[in-house]
């Protein structure tokens, strides 16, 4: 797959194209990415996927936009696996959102990115304050238009709105059934304060893009990204026992039997099973105390889950 920065200049080879955000790759969109490569096959195009970066709405209404499920790069990584041909990832900023959708349809999709085929969702709209629908899209002359209906889960549809209730809710296996896969944030791994090796839980401190995650608690979670994959619980929250507690957010793993540096390693935290809320205790002894019984329950769901440990339940299925 190749990444381009921005519309291209040159016209792309005669493509099939899809456009949107595709924040959190969950079942509908993979759906969608499965007949976008099914139609680019049957017409000899190139496969070709446009999204934004950042979330339109982090531009018009930062504080009430919704929370990332995904950072740009664990976006390229999922989309990567989708055997795309080429990914634009296209700045959005006040200068892009003017476009009018009309030279929008025109010049970006039918011209630059040299669409012969273009296959969007049922609630699609583009152009300056959305402006533009699915009639004014297939009003083109220029290429193919298709609308892909919604896609449903036990009679729910499934988007990424419905992903973060989810997550909000501590529903994990219900957020895996509408991703099919677990929830993950990925990140390096960089310093911390060390507490949690003075309380005898070392952690490894997870760089989180984004200060606003679709989730907080205490988790049972996998980790991969080392020369296996690895049990624990992680903590995602403001640590306010911590000196009162922290500003921004901290994802916190304890990885279970290991004991080793991996300062700056990139690591996929998978979030399997919410044990508890954050919660602020009197001293450290309660907390140290509350980490004991956290990691007692986290072995005992794996014992009793000796298959969801890792994502390649997911990836069978």
């Amino acid at each position: 797959m190749q990444v381009l920065r921005g519309i291209p200049q040159q016209p792309l080879p005669c493509s099939a194209l899809t456009i949107g955000n595709f924040d959190g790759l969950h079942r509908g969109h993979a759906a969608m990415l499965a007949q976008l490569k099914a139609e680019a096959q049957a017409r000899g195009l190139v496969s070709v996927v446009l999204t934004f970066e950042p979330h339109p709405r982090e531009l018009f209404t930062p504080d009430s936009a919704p929370a990332r499920l995904t950072s740009l790069r664990e976006k390229i990584e999922l989309l990567r696996q989708h055997q795309i041909d080429y990914l634009i990832v296209q700045r959005f900023n006040r200068r892009f959102a003017s476009v009018d959708a009309l030279t929008f349809r025109d010049q970006v999709v039918a011209q630059q990115l040299n669409a012969k085929f273009v296959l969007v969702g049922d609630d699609f709209q583009f152009g300056a304050k959305r402006s533009g629908d699915f009639a004014l899209l297939s009003a083109s002359k220029d290429f193919a238009t298709y609308s892909l209906p919604t896609l449903s889960h036990e009679d729910e549809r499934v988007s990424s709105t419905a992903v973060r209730a989810a997550l909000q809710d501590g529903d994990m296996p219900h957020a895996a059934a509408l991703l099919d896969r677990p929830y993950s944030i990925a990140g390096r791994v960089v310093g911390g304060d060390r507490l949690g090796r003075e309380f005898g839980f070392p952690t490894a401190n997870i760089q989180l893009k984004h200060n606003k995650p679709p989730l907080f608690g205490i988790f049972v979670v996998a980790v991969h990204g080392l020369e296996r994959s690895y049990q624990g619980v992680a903590s995602l929250g403001f640590r306010p026992t911590i000196h009162g507690g922290d500003a921004k957010p901290k994802l916190e793993v304890h990885l279970f039997d290991f004991d080793r540096d991996i300062y700056r390693q990139h690591l996929r935290v998978d979030f399997l099973a919410k044990l508890r809320n954050e919660e602020k205790y009197p001293d450290f002894d309660t907390l140290i105390a509350q980490i004991h019984k956290d990691c007692e329950q986290a072995r005992a769901w794996f014992a009793a889950n000796p298959l969801i440990n890792t994502r390649d339940v997911y990836e069978q299925r």
